[in-house]
């Protein structure tokens, strides 16, 4: 309230705004614990995750007595902890092309927590769709970005994340986190200027990170800039470009020769002498499991699909997202039918739960 150029009156803004945090992972949570302290009148959480250890080193709002709980019941009750006033709108689910436009056209703004470029292009399209900003953030190993997208420009069309990677990437050529790797404090970094931005957003104080994309580099203690240009035969997304895509996470694969499998019929697979159950995740990851007949790792996947035996071949992972992408490399190399488990480990214990 005594801040210069802040007061009241971007105070009223905030307790105002509603805004939409898609991901409680290592930069969603301190993007939450941030703008709930700051005092925003409603914040809609999703995630469909559940703590794990090895979410504990980036995720301090969780800590190990609950770990194999809802990520976002359990932050609703601390956020309620902090400031009974804000109200905690939970989503325990995954965004998919069904939900986000019923959801995003509630709030004011989306901050980008995930971890995967498909659900990165399903907010962005999204939000474009609707006319929302959103504020995008991302991390890998020593190095972070941020941006914000899709600001309403008077006569200038808005700059969206397709200005900036027009094309998806292929299957295997980004590597997540799990695969790579990333110090803990990182994501806090990016998540804390996440919230920086939102805040700035709302109440109209400062500049922006619009039409330049934020490079931070922790080993250097050094950042630059990148300038986003509108292209110049960028793609209509439009309700017909919208519904004709197929993000990962609502895909089903059968088109490519890959099936995406539910719980019940993959524990019917797995008992089957004729398939073979692989685990991509990466071997540091948590829970261990004794139902695979292996685990190699999607970083080393492509130097062992010629030693895979001659059988169908049934891929589980985390979430359910690196088993589509290695499923796609293993069909494009061998003819053998391959199955992802939909939803991953994750959905396999919930649904034993």
């Amino acid at each position: 309230m005594i801040l210069p150029g802040f007061g009241l009156v971007s105070q009223d803004k905030l307790r105002s705004a509603k805004v939409l945090i898609v991901g409680m992972g290592g930069l969603g949570c301190p993007a939450l614990q941030y703008l709930v302290a700051a005092g925003v009148g409603k914040i809609g959480i999703m995630d469909a995750d559940q703590v794990s250890a090895s979410n504990l080193h980036r995720q301090l709002l969780f800590n190990a007595s609950e770990i194999g709980q809802n990520k976002v019941v359990v932050a609703a009750v601390k956020m309620n902890q902090l400031d009974n006033a804000v109200l905690i709108d939970s989503y325990p689910f995954a965004l998919n092309k069904q939900n986000a436009p019923e959801i995003i056209k509630n709030y004011d703004l989306v901050i980008d927590g995930t971890d995967n470029f498909s659900a990165k292009y399903l907010i962005n399209d999204a939000c474009v769709l609707l006319n929302k900003p959103w504020v995008y953030g991302a991390v890998s190993r020593y190095q972070g970005q941020l941006c914000v997208f899709n600001l309403a420009e008077q006569d200038t069309p808005a700059i969206n994340y397709r200005d900036l990677f027009p094309v998806a990437p292929g299957s295997g050529e980004i590597k997540t986190c799990e695969e790579t790797g990333v110090i803990g404090v990182l994501p806090g970094i990016i998540g804390t200027m996440q919230a920086a931005e939102a805040i700035k957003l709302i109440t109209g104080l400062g500049k922006l990170i619009y039409g330049r994309l934020f490079n931070y580099d922790l080993l250097r203690a050094g950042s630059y800039e990148i300038a986003i240009a509108k292209q110049d035969n960028p793609l209509m997304i439009d309700r017909d470009f919208f519904e004709s895509m197929n993000y990962v996470e609502d895909c089903v694969m059968e088109a490519d020769g890959i099936e995406e499998i539910n719980v019940a019929t993959f524990n019917s697979l797995r008992t089957n002498p004729n398939v073979f159950v692989l685990d991509v995740r990466e071997r540091h990851e948590y829970p261990a499991i004794d139902f695979s007949d292996a685990q190699i790792p999607m970083s080393e996947l492509q130097d062992s699909i010629a030693k895979l035996p001659e059988k169908e071949i049934c891929i589980i992972c985390h979430q359910g997202i690196r088993s589509v992408y290695a499923a796609r490399l293993i069909k494009s190399q061998r003819h053998v039918r391959v199955y992802s488990l939909k939803g991953g480990l994750t959905a396999y214990f919930k649904e034993a739960l």
